[in-house]
């Protein structure tokens, strides 16, 4: 079966870097699959889980936010921040949804709203990929 390189970097460091079988992420159009040898793009990506396959298994990365580039033999996905499920902390998850839920709930100004709307993302898409596992 073909492979490609999938890349997972961030500001402090390289989170990924294997062949894989396939990507699956969701792009700012929708979700977006790729495969070995397909077409060059760059796409940004939505704060979500990006499952990565490899033979018969699965593997699920948190990624908030941040752009994927597509080369025939390359996939680079520069996240702002990204996190294997191994090292995310479910309890701090659990306590930033449940902040973010609050400050939603408060109905505080448009820049706090979007701030808390961003962080209940970013919590809820951690607890997603560790329910994965």
């Amino acid at each position: 079966m073909s492979t490609f390189l999938l890349e997972v970097v961030t500001p402090e460091r390289i989170v990924y870097s294997q062949d894989v079988n396939m990507v699956i992420v969701k792009g700012a159009a929708g979700e977006l699959g790729i495969l070995p040898n397909h077409i060059p793009l760059v796409t940004p990506l939505k704060i979500a889980p990006v499952t990565i396959k490899k033979g018969n298994s699965s593997e699920h990365l948190a990624v908030n936010g941040g752009f994927m580039e597509v080369r025939k033999e390359k996939v680079v996905i520069l996240a702002e921040s990204a996190e294997t499920p191994g090292n995310i902390d479910v309890e701090r998850a659990r306590a930033a949804k449940g902040r973010a839920e609050q400050r939603l709930a408060s109905k505080q100004d448009e820049i706090d709203f979007r701030r808390a709307e961003l962080a209940l993302q970013r919590a809820m898409n951690r607890l997603d990929v560790v329910s994965k596992v």
